[in-house]
């Protein structure tokens, strides 16, 4: 007779492994040596204790998953909406998963940080408790980034989110004040990630200068979409609103632009924590202490993020700088040399425009302080 295939049964049992205890254990065990080499042993009294290997099956727990439907195994997909520490909260569109990362996934994507970042989409395997309940996840599959925004963390990058489809860099026109070459830098790191960016400036109840209308022209000018907001008075809000609307964005920006206070005059029912800007150093203090996925009732979701008050675009290689400055792309080619890096060259096509007018002189400082950050940077990470 052949032999019979175990298969499960069709009542949705399935064995699953327990949460594996990584702790030491309390006191070493002695059970290895035989009593005459253990010198604290009592020969009269110490009894002899032989361990056998458990098996696999003994190693698991058997667990009801009919409520998740017929599966051939226990693992899902989902989408990272937190990371809090060492658990990562993963959404399957049935509920949030507390999960752990597979410690061989996470060695193996050690150059990163943060190896699991909001917005990822991975494969993870439900563990029981001790109970035999489901309510605990190991991440086993991080799948390839479609988008990212990432910054340069010392040696090793730091993504903040992944596959969205935009970036709404928000700056304020006071408290903080505003800083178009912070706003040039996210614009890069947003290129370079593949993300299309949109540009906010808010709080233009504080702008008695029509600043913010000079700045969002410059980059309505380059192709970019603008909004100018007030969280306060919510001038804008609506025109803010139809730009979220239905797309997954990412909000950047530093501590206190007003990027929680947009979020809740858009949807006040996420009541997000919010500050005031100290009067004296005109900086925000953190509210968010962490880049977390909100669904948005008009449809898509944002990811908001912890400010940041210097961004590191270090991961950039420096010959591709200026590709993301996108009014350079048309004038490179006519450069007389072709490793131009259009600073100290003769001939130099894009030096040319930023003289005729074609190219902002904000922006062309802000490529050359790039420039050579790049430089200074990459050349201390070779040495």
């Amino acid at each position: 007779m052949g032999r019979k295939s175990r298969r499960h049964k069709t009542t949705g049992q399935r064995r699953v492994s327990f949460r594996r205890n990584r702790q030491q254990p309390a006191r070493r065990k002695r059970w290895e040596l035989p009593v005459e080499q253990d010198p604290k042993a009592d020969l009269a009294t110490t009894p002899r204790e032989s361990v056998v290997a458990k098996g696999e099956l003994s190693r698991k727990r058997t667990v009801d998953v009919s409520a998740r439907g017929a599966a051939s195994d226990c693992t899902w997909r989902g989408t990272v909406v937190a990371v809090r520490g060492q658990f990562v909260e993963v959404d399957d569109r049935q509920r949030i998963w507390p999960c752990t990362v597979r410690r061989v996934l996470r060695t193996r994507l050690i150059r990163d940080r943060h190896p699991v970042v909001v917005g990822d989409e991975v494969d993870f395997t439900i563990v029981a408790d001790s109970e035999g309940r489901l309510n605990e996840g190991v991440i086993e599959t991080v799948h390839p980034r479609r988008t990212a925004l990432t910054r340069s963390d010392g040696r090793r990058t730091h993504t903040i989110a992944a596959n969205l489809d935009q970036a709404l860099v928000i700056s304020s026109i006071r408290e903080p004040f505003l800083k178009p070459h912070l706003i040039d830098r996210y614009l890069v790191a947003a290129h370079a990630g593949d993300l299309a960016a949109i540009i906010c400036v808010n709080k233009i109840d504080l702008d008695e200068e029509g600043q913010a209308d000079e700045v969002l022209e410059r980059y309505a000018r380059l192709g970019y979409r603008t909004v100018a907001t007030s969280a306060r008075t919510l001038a804008g809000v609506d025109a803010l609103r139809e730009l979220l609307a239905g797309c997954k964005t990412l909000l950047v920006g530093q501590s206190g632009v007003g990027k929680s206070s947009l979020l809740n005059a858009i949807q006040p029912d996420l009541q997000l924590k919010t500050a005031h800007v100290s009067a004296t150093t005109e900086k925000g203090r953190h509210t968010t202490t962490t880049a977390v996925w909100l669904k948005l009732d008009i449809g898509g979701a944002v990811v908001d993020t912890p400010g940041i008050r210097a961004l590191d675009v270090a991961m950039v290689p420096l010959n591709e700088l200026e590709m993301h400055f996108v009014e350079f792309v048309d004038k490179v080619p006519n450069c007389k040399f072709p490793d131009c890096v259009h600073i100290h060259e003769q001939d130099c096509a894009v030096k040319e425009a930023v003289e005729a007018g074609q190219i902002d002189p904000s922006r062309y400082e802000s490529y050359v302080g790039l420039f050579y950050d790049l430089s200074e940077t990459q050349k201390s990470a070779r040495q």
